[in-house]
């Protein structure tokens, strides 16, 4: 598969249910170009057993992304009525009450397809007719997109693997680091540890030092 790594995000335009409880056509990711970074994620399905703790566990870091002037979307292949009625329904009952970022519906899975997460493919049998092989789910990506609409990080986890919500916030923070001070982030680098510069020297004064 071909990296998006470096390349303008996606675009789309498709239904979306935004605040917890409100239905918008043509959402785009287009809205936070040259005002906000955007960590966009996908997920395989609403009312399923490890989606809710992802979705509920950036609910439970918001804050941390609103400081850091990061929006977060949310997508997978289900409608906008279901998103809505599984947002509407009680964490003891398998819900994701109290969410209110925006989460896409991709319906027709073009989304998916196109950030090259969709969990299987479409074919065509000998007399035509088009079958869709795999899971016709999205697997859990996750795309840091800058202010420019530019990819800078993914990652792609497969159905069974839950990610990591404070992986994600680490790499906004490196991001916005190399950003604002030009210095690139060694490995395990966490926001208010040192940095280095992108040079022979830079490397070598920082293993001196660690």
């Amino acid at each position: 598969m071909e990296t998006l790594i470096g390349k303008k995000a996606p675009e789309f335009k498709a239904n979306a249910v935004i605040n917890g409880n409100e239905i918008v056509e043509g959402f785009s990711l287009d809205q936070y170009k040259g005002k906000k970074h955007v960590v966009f994620f996908f997920y395989p399905l609403d009312f399923t057993f490890v989606c809710p703790t992802e979705l509920l566990a950036f609910q439970r870091k918001i804050e941390e992304f609103n400081k850091r002037n990061v929006a977060i979307v949310g997508c997978s292949v289900d409608s906008e009525f279901s998103h809505l009625a599984w947002l509407q329904t009680e964490l003891n009952n398998g819900g994701i009450k109290g969410v209110n970022y925006p989460i896409v519906a991709d319906l027709s899975k073009t989304i998916a397809e196109n950030y090259g997460v969709l969990a299987g493919e479409y074919d065509y049998t000998d007399d035509g007719s088009a079958i869709f092989t795999g899971a016709p789910v999205a697997y859990r990506g996750l795309f840091l997109i800058d202010k420019d609409g530019v990819i800078r990080h993914s990652v792609v986890n497969d159905l069974p693997l839950g990610r990591s919500v404070d992986e994600a916030l680490r790499m906004v923070d490196a991001l916005q680091h190399f950003e604002e001070y030009g210095e690139v982030c060694p490995a395990n680098w966490k926001e208010g540890e040192d940095a280095m510069k992108a040079t022979q020297e830079g490397v070598s004064d920082y293993l001196s030092k660690h």
